[in-house]
């Protein structure tokens, strides 16, 4: 439980009565007998009663306590959760984990802004981040986090966690203006440089009679640290031979712990992102309102390689036939690659909904995604002569996108304080991607040419659910809920440069019941159990992006992928005591099929694609505490604790990793935050993080953390002092990894860096 929901828990519980709606828009949510009641007339994406453990963070916590450079940011110092954000405007792989799901498993959590879907279900992992450039930091009025897949009112991607970013809408006039500016030292093997991140946004808003308004943009130029690496196993160097002789070369250890050669980075994102975002709200009565959002993002990236290798004259070496003490070996063009990125991403939401506090509310809602250009290019002529253009290829996503519709309605026969409340709908989702890389003349400026490869086709998930909320008695309430899905998968198509191999269409229907049951032991006490299955359907990108050998047959995609189908449990004791809270809990998941990307071993010649792993186990334990004003007038504390045991069970195709560590799973995490308030216009944040040892492969042989492609442990200290000028103007400076903890999660996170805003408000 989170600190905001300190107040009002206090004075619901005292009293158990019957959910309802709260009058303000941007309300938290109220905690009743077990269950948390969402409030606000603001459109949410989570249904009126959640029946299990929530968590979350308000503007104003946001404000004093986080470092935000990017929306995703708000969830730092949650318990279990983790982003993968490896430089400011990371737009590709800040992908989310949770208790039982690792960074590799983007499609297992469900992130959404105002109702809208942010996740990118056209795939599962690094590449399928959710659009968080889509939230600007300085919009956001709370953010809600729901974890496990116990609603009814979500399918099978809730099974990790339900993340809702609630923006704000005006009562009157409002204007906002940031400017922040990020520093960073960066120092690995050979390199030595300074990334810097600079971010203005501004915003003005207003309510005029039925009518209110909100307007946003917002720009970030960043220059990461490098990304990645070229390296050479130091064994697979020959003896003698023909090649140029080089020095620089970095001898590090890989992730299996043997030598290797750093020869250079070959990925640094300078990206320039641009946001813009109109909100319109209309209330055609005092129970009834329309809203609509019109966002607008646009990423201008170029990805640059830097060799470490110099020749006998100190010119940089980049490709060819090469000597390193004596050892030969052989570069490739792509093994030092630019990269350049043009996006422009839409992103359409629409909502009508009623608040009447009686026997009948109702949600219509409607979102589209459309990556209205998406273009990447990059080089086949080796550096440094591509830096002047040359042969390439050019990879297209535009068309690519999704759509989403929901029909919601809540129903109390008794009213407000009556024994049961129904929660049902209908949803659709309905996902297409389309691919295609060409090859080019000219990778900066050239037209596409012949193909080289493609990937299409399109998902779709049709949902019903009903749950019941009833309350059995004045200290016990149940929910009970199920919901059934549609699943169709169709138009798939994979190709090379001369076949194309069409995929017969598939579709399937399961049922995922869910329960729970909560119990007031006294006044301070509440009791918790939750029970759910969830079926996270193969996306698009796992049944069709692969590729086709030379005899036509399909390499790297299966088609015939199953769904991944988990029963998740958690017991939970909640205790409120004052402006102090303590939760305790145990979780349960056992996944069966789960989808990984894995070497079947049981076929000659071996296949490495993704597949199902066919049972994974995950219990643990997660305690969160948090204390306000209690120690020192002032000082608001929060922690969290999470032990987790995570093995794969049963994989006959890839016996090796059985009784092994699921991926990116460690085994125990923690964060600590303390925030004390000097003074109305001073305060002071200190917060830590902790991630214990985790693997990045299914056979855990990667046993050194710290190397390129590894995962490491980490602990990283955060700071943050904040300052009101006055009523409009404020200013904060913070240090981020203050300890310049050098970690990983494949790739390189940011070392110690700083950052400095400052903020009008009206």
């Amino acid at each position: 439980m989170n600190t905001r929901l300190i107040p009002l828990a206090a004075a619901v519980l005292a009293v158990f009565s019957a959910p309802a709606f709260a009058d303000h828009e941007g309300e938290s949510p109220l905690k009743l007998v077990g269950t948390v009641v969402i409030a606000g007339n603001h459109p949410t994406s989570l249904p009126t009663q959640i029946p299990t453990t929530i968590e979350g963070i308000t503007r104003a916590q946001i404000e004093e306590q986080v470092n935000a450079s990017d929306a995703e940011d708000a969830l730092k110092y949650l318990p279990s959760l983790l982003v993968r954000k490896r430089y400011i405007g990371d737009y590709n792989h800040a992908v989310l984990s949770t208790r039982a799901s690792g960074t590799g498993n983007s499609a297992r959590s469900a992130v959404f802004a105002d109702g809208v879907l942010l996740s990118n279900y056209l795939g599962n992992g690094a590449t399928f981040a959710p659009r968080w450039g889509l939230v600007a930091p300085e919009e956001i009025e709370r953010v809600d986090v729901l974890y496990g897949p116990f609603s009814a009112a979500y399918g099978g991607n809730s099974v990790g966690a339900v993340v809702d970013y609630v923006t704000r809408m005006p009562k009157q006039f409002e204007a906002h203006a940031r400017v922040g500016y990020v520093y960073q030292p960066f120092d690995l093997y050979n390199t030595n440089m300074t990334s810097t991140a600079r971010q203005a946004s501004m915003s003005l808003g207003d309510r005029v009679g039925a009518w209110s308004w909100f307007v946003s943009v917002n720009r970030t130029d960043s220059d990461g640290q490098p990304q990645t690496y070229t390296t050479r196993a130091v064994s697979a160097g020959k003896a003698g031979g023909a090649g140029v002789p080089v020095t620089g070369a970095v001898i590090a250890k890989d992730r299996s712990n043997n030598d290797q050669y750093i020869l250079g980075t070959a990925t640094q994102y300078s990206t320039v992102q641009d946001h813009a975002k109109i909100k319109i709200a209309y209330d055609f009565s005092p129970t009834v309102r329309a809203s609509y959002s019109l966002g607008w993002w646009q990423n201008d990236s170029h990805g640059s390689p830097n060799t470490y290798l110099r020749d006998n004259a100190g010119k940089p070496v980049y490709s060819g036939p090469v000597v390193i003490d004596g050892r030969n070996f052989t570069l490739a063009a792509s093994d030092f690659n630019s990269t350049r990125e043009e996006l422009r991403h839409l992103m359409h939401g629409l909502t009508v909904k009623s608040n009447t506090k009686g026997r009948f509310d109702w949600e219509v809602a409607a979102s589209l995604y459309d990556y209205s250009k998406d273009i990447l290019r990059a080089p086949t002529t080796p550096q440094p002569a591509a830096g002047a253009g040359g042969a390439g290829r050019i990879v297209d996503q535009g068309g690519t996108g999704w759509n989403t519709l929901s029909l919601k309605a809540v129903y109390r026969p008794g009213g407000m304080r009556g024994a049961h409340i129904f929660d049902f709908g209908y949803q659709r989702a309905a996902y297409k991607l389309s691919t295609i890389e060409r090859a080019t003349t000219d990778w900066l400026n050239g037209e596409q040419g012949a193909r080289n490869q493609a990937f299409s086709g399109r998902t779709s998930i049709d949902s019903m659910y009903l749950q019941d909320t009833w309350k059995l008695s004045q200290d016990w309430k149940t929910v009970l809920g199920a919901r059934f899905e549609h699943w169709d998968a169709r138009d798939g198509e994979t190709a090379n440069a001369t076949t194309v191999v069409q995929h017969a269409k598939r579709s399937d229907n399961f049922v995922s019941p869910k329960a729970a049951l909560a119990y007031q032991a006294n006044e301070d006490w509440t009791l918790k159990a939750s029970t759910g299955r969830a079926v996270r359907m193969p996306t698009v990108s796992e049944l069709y992006q692969g590729g086709i050998n030379n005899a036509g047959t399909l390499i790297n995609n299966d088609p015939n992928l199953k769904p991944e189908r988990s029963w998740t449990t958690e017991l939970s004791a909640e205790r409120l005591v004052g402006n102090s809270a303590l939760r305790i809990t145990a979780f349960f998941e056992r996944n069966s099929d789960a989808l990984y990307s894995q070497t079947n071993v049981l076929v000659t010649p071996n296949v490495t694609n993704v597949q199902n792993v066919d049972l994974i186990r995950t219990h643990g334990l997660e305690t969160a505490w948090s204390n306000e004003n209690v120690l020192v007038e002032g000082l608001d504390m929060q922690a969290s604790l999470t032990w987790t045991d995570s093995k794969i069970r049963r994989n006959e195709k890839n016996p090796a990793s059985v009784g092994k560590w699921q991926p990116r799973i460690p085994e125990w995490r923690a964060s600590a935050v303390a925030t004390y308030r000097v003074n109305d216009k001073l305060s002071a944040t200190l917060a830590a993080r902790y991630s214990g040892k985790q693997y990045s492969t299914l056979d855990n042989s990667d046993i050194n953390g710290f190397a390129y492609t590894a995962a490491s442990k980490y602990f990283t200290v955060d700071a943050r002092v904040r300052y009101r000028i006055d009523r409009h103007w404020s200013a904060a400076f913070g240090i981020d990894n203050a300890n310049n903890y050098k970690y990983w999660n494949y790739h390189p996170y940011p070392q110690r860096s700083y950052s400095a805003e400052v903020k009008f408000d009206w």
